[in-house]
């Protein structure tokens, strides 16, 4: 059974705020915290409160959600102050065009830091009451995405409601809900339903405006139970067996190249996905369109339904030309990549330029198809004509933000794995990957790999480096949350204690290569297949050690071992460079920032050469101390575009130390 909305108000929570914008806040976040209301940025509240000017003048203030912030974890930081009579003023105007509106909407803040005012502030402005909700409520939604819609949501709620066509977001939509509410409100008026958009609700008291919406939404959701469209039937979770890295990354890399850019495609492995593509009607039902048109600049129009991604590129492009009078420079900036995709092997998969943006579309995505099931047992799921969709997803307002860009991160939409993740050289590697908008996986035989991080953009898998069952199953993990794979660094190793080759016994000499060179052997082996799907082609960084150029006594396994892994990135440079794939050495030298150079380790080394600890550290021809970030941040940027024409190098990171000059 699906759990139904109600109300989470709390008196003595609310009790605990200081004025009308913190209740607000607390509102606002009741309503954030239930996906069925509000997901991911969706949904904007307001209220309007009398502040004193510098000049001591009263004025009243629209506090209004602002661009970027989710009613989810909202603070009153992430609510944009806007004079409320200029924005009254404007919405008796007969046109306003987006960029006017935008410019008004700044140009009356009165904090100029604040975030951008969302661009239903008009709207909200224009409702007399000081707080105003809107939602893009599922069970609203899916009423109004029916063929006898708005017949429905009127004989639901009569008089206490207004329910309005719908409208793109913005100066027309705040016009017509100006004039609809001056016309058609009454006393019973709670609310307002915006066809296949959402539903507001009004009071001049916070608890009230909220405990309308959750009474609103109820309404729908008892009608939908009533008419026996609540419970979706669904399969037993399936347990997929068979390896699908190969054939994920193969979508993968198809996907990239029609966004001409690396994308994280993510396989949800959701119950309710694979339910929903062993529909018959699956290409019927989910082709009509979008829960809402806001969900389109997150999802696409439509998914891609199998994989042909030059079929869906194809109708894409049709699609803009049949509804866009853009110019052709324009049309070069139109992504055509799909953002869902429903296949019978994979079930419901995601596509984002990161694994963040990948998760959401996979929330929302989740909550279509809800929508889209619940619909067909009311007679038919019907979303607004693809002309309407088309307006917003090429709506001025976000081509403006697309020619604006900014710089993406350095491996946006791109994935490493790290080995030894959990500490030293590769937990700074993480790190270093993360910053630069990586998707990192990381694997390491530490149980605390699994938590080291509480990211969408880290995978950390325990595994014994020289399982090659567990590489693959690793493997397999990686591809499956992100997509495929572009980059390995080859960290993990084992450092014995010193022993002379007349006292070096075989199993110890074989376990140090096992962990050394055969591990990283089958390591690349696997990881071949995925590295030549990359889309911006394979990178491999080995880390080596000081010991390959300047070996020491006593470390005759360690030093062989390094020594012949630096050999198999040479050779593997030579056969895979056709493919696109660089491979590429790092040799660290004392980097004591690692779990196994402790306190006591360290001061026993430095009084054996009669130094300070300090000393010791610095002991190279810079006189600088080499830590796990140094090593780490090379590490990257070797994987980046500086070292983009370089394959098969050796690069020391060690001060410089006199046996290796």
């Amino acid at each position: 059974m699906r759990e139904k909305i109600a109300s989470l108000w709390n008196s003595e929570e609310a009790a605990r705020c200081s004025g009308d914008l913190e209740l607000r806040v607390y509102s606002s976040r009741l309503l954030g915290s239930n996906p069925t209301l509000v997901l991911h940025g969706g949904g904007n509240t307001s209220v309007k409160v009398r502040e004193t000017n510098l000049v001591g003048e009263d004025e009243e203030i629209l506090y209004v959600k602002g661009s970027g912030w989710d009613l989810a974890t909202i603070e009153a930081e992430g609510f944009a102050p806007v004079r409320l009579e200029p924005m009254q003023k404007l919405a008796k105007l007969e046109t306003l065009s987006d960029p006017q509106m935008v410019n008004e909407l700044k140009t009356q803040m009165t904090v100029a830091g604040a975030p951008s005012p969302s661009v239903e502030t008009i709207l909200h402005a224009v409702l007399p009451f000081r707080f105003v909700d809107h939602t893009h409520a599922d069970a609203v939604v899916t009423l109004t995405n029916t063929a006898d819609g708005e017949q429905r949501i009127r004989q639901l709620y009569g008089e206490r409601v207004i329910v309005l066509p719908y409208v793109m977001p913005g100066f027309d939509l705040a016009r017509q809900v100006g004039e609809a509410f001056a016309k058609e409100a009454t006393a019973e008026t709670i609310g307002m339903v915006l066809l296949n958009h959402g539903v507001f609700t009004f009071s001049d008291s916070a608890q009230e405006s909220y405990e309308r919406m959750i009474e609103l939404v109820s309404v729908a959701e008892q009608s939908l139970e009533q008419e026996r469209a609540w419970e979706i039937e669904e399969s037993a979770p399936v347990a997929i067996e068979e390896e699908l890295r190969e054939s994920l990354a193969t979508l993968r890399a198809e996907i990239s190249a029609a966004a001409r850019r690396p994308m994280v495609l993510q396989m949800t492995e959701s119950t309710a996905g694979f339910s929903f593509v062993d529909r018959l009607d699956l290409v019927e039902i989910a082709t009509r369109g979008p829960a809402t048109p806001d969900h389109v600049l997150r999802t696409k129009r439509i998914p891609l339904i199998g994989r042909s991604v030059s079929g869906y590129v194809e109708q894409y492009r049709s699609y803009f030309d049949t509804h866009s009078s853009h110019a052709r420079e324009e049309k070069r900036m139109v992504d055509p990549a799909p953002r869902v995709v429903l296949d019978r092997e994979f079930g419901l998969c995601v596509v984002g330029k990161s694994a963040q943006e990948a998760g959401i579309v996979s929330d929302l995505y989740e909550h279509t198809m809800v929508c889209i099931q619940r619909a067909e047992m009311l007679g038919g799921w019907q979303a607004l004509p693809a002309a309407d969709i088309f307006d917003l997803e090429y709506w001025d307002l976000e081509q403006a933000k697309l020619r604006k860009g900014g710089k993406a991160p350095m491996f946006q939409g791109e994935v490493v794995l790290v080995t030894g993740a959990a500490s030293g050289i590769g937990r700074a590697c993480v790190d270093s990957f993360l910053q630069r908008g990586a998707a990192v996986i990381g694997l390491d035989i530490n149980p605390q790999i699994t938590d080291l991080i509480s990211s969408p953009a880290f995978l950390g898998v325990c595994s014994d480096i020289t399982d090659e069952e567990g590489q693959r199953r690793a493997l397999e993990q990686g591809v499956r949350r992100f997509g495929g794979l572009d980059m390995v660094v080859l960290n993990a190793g084992l450092f014995p204690g010193g022993t002379e080759i007349a006292r070096l016994e075989s199993e110890r000499w074989q376990q140090v290569m096992r962990v050394n060179l055969d591990s990283n052997l089958s390591l690349l082996r696997e990881s071949y297949p995925l590295l030549r799907q990359a889309p911006n082609g394979g990178r491999v960084v080995v880390m080596g050690s000081k010991n390959v150029l300047a070996p020491g006594a006593g470390a005759a396994a360690y030093s062989a071992s390094k020594a012949a892994l630096t050999q198999l990135m040479r050779i593997a440079a030579l056969e895979w460079g056709a493919d696109g794939i660089r491979l590429n050495a790092l040799h660290p030298d004392a980097v004591f920032d690692t779990g196994i150079w402790s306190d006591e380790v360290l001061q026993s080394r430095a009084d054996h050469y009669g130094l300070t600890i300090e000393q010791y550290k610095t002991r190279n021809l810079l006189g600088v101390e080499v830590t796990s970030r140094d090593v780490a941040e090379l590490t990257a940027e070797m994987c980046g575009p500086l070292f983009a024409k370089t394959t098969a190098a050796q690069l020391p990171i060690d001060g410089g130390n006199e046996r290796v000059v």
